[in-house]
């Protein structure tokens, strides 16, 4: 019996296509991805609330592909490639170093 679900199962799964992914929020995060390839990051927050005063904190963050020494726009473009199988729809918008 379980065999039968399991069969059910996956041809119920072979049927369900999924929609393509949006190319344009694919450009989004892969421009985030080769944004971070370009160096470190860092975030520092500070503040101040009525119930414990002041407070700060920070982090910094470096990828691999940053270490790797992988070029920003390759980066952008493979990650694209390799989300939606097809080349940018258009160049990244990368911050000016």
């Amino acid at each position: 019996m379980k065999r039968i679900w399991a069969g059910i199962s996956c041809v119920a799964l072979a049927a369900c296509d999924l929609p393509p992914p949006d190319p344009v929020r694919v450009a989004q995060e892969c421009e985030e991805r080769a944004r971070a390839a370009q160096g470190p990051t860092a975030e520092v927050t500070l503040g101040v609330n009525s119930s414990r005063g002041g407070f700060a904190s920070g982090s910094v963050g470096i990828t691999s592909d940053f270490l790797r020494g992988l070029d920003p726009v390759q980066v952008y473009e493979s990650c694209v490639f390799d989300r939606t199988g097809e080349p940018p729809i258009r160049p990244p918008v990368l911050r000016n170093l």
